[in-house]
């Protein structure tokens, strides 16, 4: 169990300023290291409600060596989580003390970073699957309200669901990520 419930607040639109804020922050500490610096999760898509964590994707060539950009995420405070399970990212947090902020650095190229990008992308010109998923996230959260780790792996199913017609959505209209956010 987790300490801090899961709660769906509506959407703030504040999150777009908070992750351009971060972003620059991280542009500047990493540079073209960063081939790309995305606004990805719930967050990132106007009018869906959310918890209020916003997610950064940073882009990299490589994942390892983690010289490239360890030290310099890590001087900006944000704290690398090695027991992250998922070996297609890593995964840090926020500072000590700050905004609740999911960071994952993944491989540019990568299915997952794909995959995070056409979400956020099929959710933005999809309001009824917008809803659709929003309904979804509020039932999940009343559900498993003490239980994150729970709520996240019940989303599973959902998210699926969606990624196969945003698949379906992006052979239709020839989909590819755009520029990046930063």
């Amino acid at each position: 169990m987790n300490s801090l419930p899961v709660a769906i607040s509506e959407y703030d639109p504040e999150w777009p300023a908070l992750f351009a804020a971060l972003a620059e922050q991280i542009r500047q500490a990493l540079g073209a290291v960063a081939m790309r610096i995305d606004h990805i999760g719930s967050t990132a898509i106007v009018g869906l409600g959310a918890k209020p964590i916003v997610d950064v994707q940073i882009s990299v060539e490589t994942l390892e060596p983690m010289a490239s950009y360890l030290p310099s995420l890590t001087s900006l405070g944000y704290q690398w989580r090695q027991d992250n399970p998922e070996r297609t990212k890593r995964y840090f947090r926020e500072p000590p003390g700050r905004r609740r902020t999911h960071v994952h650095v993944r491989r540019a190229g990568s299915w997952n970073e794909q995959f995070a990008l056409l979400f956020r992308d099929y959710l933005r010109v999809s309001p009824k699957e917008c809803a659709r998923y929003e309904r979804s996230k509020r039932e999940l959260a009343q559900e498993f309200r003490e239980d994150r780790a729970a709520y996240v792996e019940a989303k599973g199913p959902v998210i699926w669901e969606i990624i196969a017609r945003a698949d379906r959505w992006a052979k239709e209209v020839g989909w590819a990520a755009g520029p990046s956010d930063a």
